[in-house]
């Protein structure tokens, strides 16, 4: 008999055979990027052998509860292939400075693959937290989410649907009252699966949580013989929260992510033993926390994203799925320009303007006079006052406010652990989060939105894992927690500004702790070059820059005055005098559905410029459903032929949106193939021009359709995708 509940239950529960499923149920079938609504959460246990199995029919991890509990099996269904090829621990933690595994089960013969039958020989760890219970239940918010529903298409649910399991280990005996609880979770249409722990003290006196490791997998080596492998053939990916680091990638801003050698692992293929196939998430140093009695300690969480392919385009669809659903608010696509002057009459005078073409947000940015640590009320009245006439014309205001790469002084300052001084931090001079004056900038920032009403946080040099051997700042003890705390600070405004419906732009990988926008990629120099080569550059960028990232996750930077140097040729103002450039500015970014930093005094200066930029504001918010979704790449702009992208979303009526540029001085006619399979059209489909003329096409097996396409010298043409009229 199968029983579905979404409640908790306890460990109980294993005196039957019992399924615990997400509240829908239907039969899993088809292509989960195309259609994931087949694919729900499941939890089954079955005391007939002690397992427990959490999958969604693309992804099973199976536990082993009895003599320990232990992962023992992780399949990729997607493929049919197995992911695990040992037992480890389900997770270590270092208590007042002795280790101990958690959980796992020790006797497997060797390290290649694991066989059920070797299961009922292995033993349990007399060393190891052991298992006691279990608890399973629906998932759960990691925070709260304010929606902008106007930013965004479509209502991604919060927090994404599926199962949750927690299966609580209890201290060896002369530890004392201290349990670690592991927690899953496996989400509905999506072959990602969370973990993270909790460590409670109920003993009498505090303890010292030294370190820890979250997870602990080994994984078949996706290249037995190489100690560098293609990274690409890896059957899983993991990323977390805890992510930091000054980049705009998601591999270069994953300091908890490591995959190490395996050194018990003595008959793989490689003669050294060098093979990266043993995945440990852990803090590089830390986090070094007293948990006093009484309390809890969570950590960081990780997300293991599952593959079923090596191809660059579907790895990077799934990717940014992912994103889509673990992060939502990333979704939120605001049309916003960057002010450069915070007085009154500028501020007001971008704002009308963005209100007569559409724009949704002004940012009093970098160079604006804009102080948010300015705690004075005429000053915070006089910012509440133009909050509130933005509000009024329908823009959200706020401003840009510098965190790191930048000195305080001497004792503010993050201490370098090497030479016991300021600098030499990631980016130089930075200040250290824990410090009285981190302490203060927060407060003060907090202060700011709660008494201007201001929508919207531009925070450079965000928090990049500065290490601190201070030890006189409030907010750490010493260099051990350094890194930790800090993370914890930044992580715990954002998310108070995700409560708040504050947006965030952000130039790093902190979507995962509240943060809503990065940069897409780019040198801010090149805006300094010829206008005409910023044109190509600014696709490739957008190009290049949403294989990981949906198009709402990375921001563009379009300098109307002049940025870095570049004199006359490089600067769109006067913009009436280079309007033939500005639209094709305008052009490259809403057609890719990507949001730029329009920085300068104004967005127009004649009423034709005005309605250069309103068609296009107007082009982005007629299709903005597609506009916003995933971009597959067809042709990288290089100056020497036509380059373009397609735009694909299977749920939507608009099934697709190309855009086609040409970057020649003359016009050209090109047949181009059309790749339609992630549109989920299978017979045929309808192609709208952008002259309005309909053709439909005859998809090959491929599910990919010819076109010709005509797009005239220095510009652009397009096309929608939608379903036929009438069924062939």
């Amino acid at each position: 008999m199968i029983h579905r509940t979404t409640g908790l239950v306890a460990a109980a529960c294993l005196a039957g055979a019992l399924t615990f499923l997400s509240p829908q149920v239907t039969e899993a079938a088809g292509d989960w990027l195309i259609n994931p609504a087949p694919f729900h959460a499941v939890i089954e246990t079955n005391a007939a052998n002690g397992d427990i199995k959490l999958e969604n029919g693309l992804v099973k991890r199976t536990f082993r509860l009895s003599p320990d509990a232990a992962t023992v099996a992780f399949d990729n269904v997607m493929t049919g292939e197995s992911l695990l090829r040992s037992v480890r621990p389900e997770a270590e933690v270092e208590v007042d400075g002795k280790k101990f595994a958690v959980g796992g089960l020790v006797g497997q013969p060797i390290q290649n693959y694991l066989t059920p039958g070797w299961l009922n020989q292995m033993g349990a760890n007399p060393a190891a937290f052991h298992f006691t219970s279990m608890e399973v239940g629906p998932t759960r918010p990691r925070f709260a989410w304010q929606k902008r529903k106007e930013w965004m298409s479509g209502d991604l649910p919060w927090p994404p649907p599926g199962m949750a399991l927690t299966l609580r280990f209890a201290a060896p005996g002369d530890v004392g009252a201290v349990t670690v609880a592991v927690h899953y979770e496996l989400y509905d249409g999506l072959p990602v699966m969370a973990k993270w722990l909790t460590v409670r003290n109920d003993s009498a006196k505090p303890i010292m949580l030294n370190s820890l490791k979250v997870e602990q997998l080994s994984i078949v080596e996706a290249d037995g013989s190489e100690e560098n492998p293609r990274v690409s053939y890896r059957a899983l990916d993991a990323f977390s929260d805890y992510s930091f680091g000054g980049n705009m990638s998601p591999v270069a801003d994953a300091p908890a992510i490591h995959w190490r050698t395996d050194p018990t692992y003595t008959t793989q293929v490689n003669y050294n033993l060098k093979t990266p196939c043993l995945l440990e998430c852990s803090p590089s140093i830390g986090p070094e926390q007293d948990i006093k009695p009484g309390t809890t300690f969570e950590s960081f969480r990780v997300f293991e994203l599952v593959h079923d392919s090596t191809d660059r385009e579907r790895r990077g669809l799934a990717m940014r799925r992912a994103y889509r659903a673990l992060a939502p608010w990333t979704q939120e696509n605001p049309i916003f320009m960057h002010v450069r002057s915070a007085k009154p009459e500028g501020v007001k005078l971008a704002v009308d303007q963005c209100a007569a073409v559409g724009f949704e947000m002004v940012i009093m940015t970098f160079g604006s006079g804009i102080n948010m640590e300015n705690e004075s009320p005429g000053y915070l009245e006089q910012v509440k006052s133009l909050a509130d006439y933005a509000r009024n014309k329908g823009v959200t205001l706020g401003g840009y406010s510098l965190l790191a790469s930048r000195s305080i002084d001497e004792k503010d300052d993050a201490i370098n652990p090497k030479t016991g001084k300021p600098g030499g931090m990631r980016f130089g001079d930075s200040p250290c989060l824990g410090s009285v004056w981190g302490e203060n900038y927060f407060r003060k920032l907090r202060q700011f939105y709660e008494q201007t009403g201001c929508g919207v946080l531009e925070n450079d040099g965000s928090y990049p894992g500065d290490l601190c051997a201070s030890t006189n700042h409030p907010g750490h003890s010493g260099l051990a927690d350094s890194q930790w705390k800090q993370w914890k600070i930044i992580s715990d405004f954002y998310q108070w500004c995700r409560a708040r419906g504050i947006y965030l732009n952000v130039p790093d990988w902190y979507f995962l702790a509240g943060s809503s926008k990065t940069g897409m990629g780019y040198r801010e120099t090149d805006w300094s070059l010829p206008r005409e080569q910023q044109e190509v550059i600014e696709r490739q960028n957008v190009y290049d820059g949403t294989w990981e990232k949906t198009p709402s996750m990375g921001w563009m930077f379009v300098p109307l005055t002049q940025y870095h140097g570049g004199g006359a040729a490089a600067t769109i103002e006067p913009l009436k005098d280079h309007l033939e450039h500005y639209e094709t500015r305008l052009a490259n970014l809403f057609g890719g559905g990507v949001q730029a930093c329009y920085r300068g005094p104004r967005l127009y200066d004649t009423d034709e410029t005005k309605a250069v930029v309103k068609r296009w504001v107007d082009f982005y918010k007629a299709h903005r459903a597609i506009l916003d979704s995933d971009i597959i790449h067809l042709r990288r702009a290089d100056g020497r032929d036509w380059d373009g992208w397609l735009h694909v979303n299977s749920n939507l009526p608009e099934r697709g949106l190309a855009m086609f540029y040409n970057p020649l001085s003359e016009p050209i006619e090109r047949k181009i193939r059309l790749p339609l399979y992630y549109t989920g059209l299978t017979n045929r489909a309808a192609l709208r021009h952008e002259d309005g003329s309909i053709e439909e096409v005859q998809l090959e097996r491929d599910y990919s359709a010819e076109v010709s396409v005509k797009i005239p010298a220095h510009g652009r043409t397009w096309l929608v995708v939608s379903v036929p009229d009438k069924p062939h």
